[in-house]
């Protein structure tokens, strides 16, 4: 690609189609309108307004340069906004001299979304404007479908985040009603739905913050008898459960329907997060805790507090987990355990292994079926 710098350079969809096939550094902008776009537009473009151009690139930290090429329908508009970022120093501009149409009647490859309204282009802009989700990344999270067992402490800020990115799909499970003490952490519910099902007040706030998204709910305890017939369908389990055999039985029907569980705990002032999927490579929870803690061993929040913004911590990091492996971007946290210390805003990773000898995913597995501990379900250990 000629990188001379007096002036905005035009290439033609034959130019460009060479281009796409053969040069990596190099970032492709459609800067039509959100109405233009539903009609079609070419893969791993960035979608930016033109009246945007400058504060984006700037935002982004695009080196001065690095070569750009602008696209909109026709090639006319495309012209003024190349110059526009050529008067303040970015060398390597280009654009598309017939524009998209050109390169659509020609016959080369694009993408198309009509599943996208320009109110949805406008709510996920920050996203598609992201070169790690881009707009394929945005359709594969409305395509997507999120279990979340628990709409306390956990399960709030997780659905919260998930709703807003555009989940498609997202289930929440939970038996119990708002309690006035839940307020203090479970940022989902309100005053005025205390003694309401959580999972109904739930709903009510994720309508209202983004509509487009299903919400199904289940008004029932998570047992071995109900599990596998809630967890079918699903993609990823998160975990907003405030007990451990409740967060073991989601792990093993996790793995015996194969989807990712991410896993999250709060104690006090501190939080744990990591990511559990054999069928990933990764460990499982009895890879890490062979067996639930004998009843009484921790005891609940109750008796010993919990500081709130902690579980709205940990809700956030297991929303980001789920996003990064529904979309295939960054480095999850399969086989890391991390903790977090509030006292100290300190946190620590360390690796955990998948156990040959586990009673569930090891070489020689005991359990063949979906078991529950019924003795400890009632045993608050760590609080959501």
């Amino acid at each position: 690609m000629n990188t001379k710098d007096e002036k905005v350079q035009e290439i033609s969809i034959h130019q460009l189609a060479e281009v796409l096939k053969r040069e990596k550094d190099f970032l492709l902008i459609d800067i039509r309108e959100k109405s233009e776009i539903q009609t079609g537009y070419l893969k791993g473009a960035l979608f930016i307004a033109p009246d945007e151009i400058l504060e984006k690139v700037t935002e982004m930290g695009i080196d001065g340069e690095r070569p750009l090429i602008l696209y909109c329908g026709f090639g006319i508009k495309s012209l003024d906004v190349g110059r526009k970022l050529k008067k303040h120093g970015y060398k390597n501009v280009y654009t598309l001299r017939e524009g998209f149409e050109g390169w659509r009647a020609a016959g080369y490859e694009f993408s198309g979304d009509a599943q996208f309204s320009p109110e949805q282009l406008t709510r996920y802009s920050r996203h598609i404007l992201l070169k790690e989700i881009g707009i394929e990344g945005q359709r594969r999270l409305i395509q997507s479908k999120i279990l979340i067992v628990g709409a306390g402490g956990l399960g709030s800020p997780s659905a919260l985040y998930l709703a807003a990115a555009g989940a498609g799909t997202i289930g929440i499970i939970d038996h119990d009603v708002v309690d006035l003490s839940n307020l203090q952490r479970q940022v989902i519910h309100t005053t005025d739905r205390v003694g309401l099902p959580k999972v109904e007040s739930a709903r009510e706030t994720l309508k209202k913050l983004n509509p487009d998204v299903n919400i199904i709910t289940y008004n029932e305890r998570l047992s071995k008898e109900n599990g596998l017939r809630i967890f079918s369908g699903y993609d990823i389990v998160i975990d907003g459960s405030d007990n451990f055999p409740t967060k073991f039985l989601i792990n093993d029907l996790a793995f015996f329907t194969g989807i990712p569980y991410v896993f999250g705990g709060v104690f006090q002032f501190e939080g744990q997060i990591s990511l559990f999927h054999p069928h990933g490579g990764g460990p499982c929870l009895r890879c890490v805790f062979p067996n639930p803690p004998p009843q009484g061993v921790v005891p609940s929040c109750s008796e010993v507090g919990i500081l709130g913004v902690v579980p709205g911590l940990i809700g956030v990091l297991q929303a980001q987990e789920c996003i990064k492996v529904l979309l295939g971007i960054g480095d999850p946290l399969i086989g890391r355990f991390l903790n977090f210390d509030a006292l100290r805003t300190s946190f620590v990773t360390f690796t955990v292994k998948k156990n040959s000898s586990c009673s569930l995913c090891g070489e020689n597995p005991t359990i063949k079926k979906i078991e529950e501990s019924e003795q400890f379900c009632e045993s608050r250990i760590w609080i959501a």
